[in-house]
């Protein structure tokens, strides 16, 4: 069995997308399957999801996962 890795969403961009699509906590997630007060956890910057769980979270969304994720800060 593989280790979870997390991967470092961008969590302005979740909640944002989520309000574009007018969805609760709740209903995000129940329809990615996942306990609200997590989903409040990604979107303060508190826990970060897996790759199986961002990409359920951009379907539900319906945006692509990559959507999510941080920018590179490219300043040195």
């Amino acid at each position: 069995m593989s280790p979870k890795v997390s991967i470092h969403i961008d969590p302005q961009k979740l909640q944002g997308a989520r309000h574009r699509k007018a969805l609760t906590l709740r209903e995000l997630g129940a329809a990615v399957g996942i306990d609200h007060n997590v989903i409040w956890m990604y979107e303060k910057g508190r826990r970060f999801p897996t790759l199986r769980t961002v990409r359920k979270l951009a379907t539900a969304l319906g945006i692509e996962p990559v959507e999510l994720l941080k920018e590179e800060d490219t300043n040195p």
